[in-house]
Order: structure tokens, then sequence, then C-alpha cells
């Protein structure tokens, strides 16, 4: 079957890897598994089972996804024991990497008051954007149980992968720009060790 023709307009994923979930907060007992099959307005959340996800873009050497002038809608790239009890946040100091993190919050809101989450910042921040990552620093501590800020200057998201690893992180927020960088770590990392089962990826504008 040509699967050009059963890809999802936003994600580019295959519609049958999908699942679709429309709240503007996931509820405390949201599973990335259960999504609704139709509803009328548009999706708040794409779920994807990671591996597969990972699986079908190398399979298919997509290069690139298409830019779209609609909302882009979040995907969640979710690992076998899917879990948000230790987030990492990655902050480029841009007002979109800001925007992505702010949005992740209201909509996991209801269900990461007990995480544990880690901001990394880049060494350099522009005068007129310390007050912006102060407050966004506030408004994840004021969201989650716990929060630490640290100042890195990684570069790359295999930077963002090896911390989390290292750092027991269970869920990574980041650009969607990333998507096809960590498709390609995923396998280079997982050629010669067992997968991450805990590390999932939450993807965004």
């Amino acid at each position: 079957m040509d699967t050009r023709h059963s890809l999802n307009f936003q994600t580019e994923f295959p519609e049958s890897l999908i699942q679709s979930f429309y709240d503007s907060q996931l509820p405390p007992s949201f599973s990335p598994k259960q999504g609704v099959l139709i509803s009328s307005k548009p999706p708040a959340l794409y779920t994807l089972e990671l591996y597969k996800a990972f699986t079908w873009l190398n399979s298919y050497h997509l290069q690139k996804f298409s830019e779209y002038k609609s909302v882009i809608v979040p995907l969640l790239l979710y690992a076998p024991k899917f879990s948000v009890q230790r987030l990492l946040f990655h902050y480029d100091g841009t007002r979109n990497s800001a925007k992505l993190i702010r949005e992740f919050i209201q909509l996991f809101q209801l269900i990461i008051s007990d995480s544990i989450a880690t901001i990394i910042s880049p060494n350099y921040i522009p005068k007129s954007k310390l007050r912006e990552e102060q407050e966004l620093i506030q408004f994840i501590r004021v969201h989650t149980k716990e929060a630490s800020f640290i100042k890195f200057n990684f570069s790359k998201i295999e930077d963002f992968w090896l911390y989390a690893t290292q750092h027991h992180c269970t869920l990574l927020v980041t650009s969607k720009a990333n998507q096809i960088a960590l498709s390609k770590l995923f396998f280079q990392v997982n050629e010669d060790q067992p997968p991450n089962e805990r590390l999932s990826f939450y993807l965004s504008i």
C-alpha cells in the first residue's frame, strides 16, 4: 500500500499510528494509548508509540516535515513505560521556546503537579530576555512539585538526550524541529544497547 495516501496532514505520520486528544487540559487519568476517534474540533495533542514512529521515519527516510500555516498540533512520542515523573525542558531563549513550554504545562497541568522538573537554558541570554526566562522558570515551579534551573551551552539535541538518560528523566520537552535528528539518534544510541523504555518526547512548534 502506498502510505502517502494515509498520512496525517499535520504530522506526516500514517493515521494508523496516531491517537488524538481534544481536551484543553488532559485529565489525571490520561493514557497516551487511548485517544478519541472522532471529534468536531481540532486536536490538542497527537500521541504516537515511540518505537513505531521512529521506525517508520527511518524506513521512509523523511528528510523534513511540511510546514503549514495552520496551528501545529503537538506530538507526544511515548515510550513503553510512559511517565511524567521527571520532566526535562529544553529552553533555548527564544519566544517560541517559552511558548512551547507554557503550552505544554497548560495541557498537562492536571497530571504534572507531582513531577520533578529540570529546565536547561543557554549560558548566555540577552538582557531583554532575562525577565521572560525568570517568569518561565517561576511558571514551571508553580505547576510542578519541584523544579531546578541549569545553564548549559548545549548545541545539539544529542546533549539533551544524554542528559535525560544520565539523570533518569522520563519526558523531554523540545521543539518539533528536532524530530528528524531525534529519529536518527534513536537508532544510533540503541544500536548496541537496549532502548530506553522510560524516555518519551513532547515535540511542538
